[in-house]
């Protein structure tokens, strides 16, 4: 019996640590490419959720209106450019005033671009984009959502929690979704002391779509949406 398998050639380390190197161009490229297409597109909110949401589903409906109301607003609204949440927010943006942007991420499953985009931006690596959802959002809108929503979230209370990136609002829409979660944060996190106090503040929970955007103009109503020379430094080093 042959018990030879038939395997790819090794390939040596040096022609590896070549590739490595390669690499690395090309995620340069994708921070350059990003940050040409998107730097006009202030101010602009971030919205996440569930690429899995059916359309006809409240959660999307309810994306849908907020984009509408941020987009009429002023705001550009970014997505992750996918099906789901991500396609409600570009949607509810795309019929409104400001830019509907879609930051698109190459994966085997679950994420095609939708149609409702007037910026479209496509990554082949998640941390570049996730950049890009901090660095050009003046708030976060945080929709339902599984891991990637997680994901994202625990970044940018992590990032603003960490002084890595400037205060921003991070509001979780659906109390009846998060209040679990942030009930775990106080009771767990809080009182075993892996989280001060002040922490929680970082966060908001509203249900109502026009409380979601008036608590983003509460937010700056006193300073203006454009970083400060010092905030401006901080998101260089994100």
């Amino acid at each position: 019996m042959n018990n030879d398998v038939n395997l790819p050639p090794t390939q040596s380390p040096e022609l590896m640590q070549s590739k490595e190197s390669w690499r690395v161009f090309g995620i340069m490229s994708e921070f350059v490419s990003a940050t040409e297409r998107l730097n006009n597109i202030h101010p602009a909110v971030s919205i996440f959720g569930s690429a899995r949401t059916r359309r006809d589903h409240a959660y999307y409906q309810l994306t849908e209106e907020i984009a509408r109301l941020l987009s009429d607003a002023g705001f550009s609204v970014i997505s992750g450019g996918g099906p789901g949440i991500m396609e409600a927010a570009n949607k509810g943006a795309f019929y409104g005033k400001s830019p509907s942007v879609g930051l698109n991420i190459q994966l085997p499953h679950e994420q095609h671009e939708n149609p409702y985009q007037n910026i479209s931006q496509t990554f082949h690596h998640f941390f570049t984009r996730k950049v890009m959802f901090v660095k050009f959002a003046s708030a976060y809108v945080v929709m339902p959502g599984g891991f990637g929503t997680l994901d994202e979230l625990m970044e940018a209370l992590t990032l603003v929690q960490t002084g890595k990136t400037r205060r921003i609002p991070i509001i979780l829409v659906g109390s009846h979704f998060w209040g679990g979660m942030v009930e775990w944060f106080k009771s767990a996190l809080l009182e075993e002391k892996m989280i001060a106090a002040t922490d929680l503040d970082l966060i908001k929970i509203i249900d109502k779509p026009e409380q979601v955007v008036d608590a983003i103009f509460k937010h700056y109503e006193t300073r203006g949406f454009e970083p400060s020379a010092a905030e401006r430094e901080i998101q260089l080093n994100l």
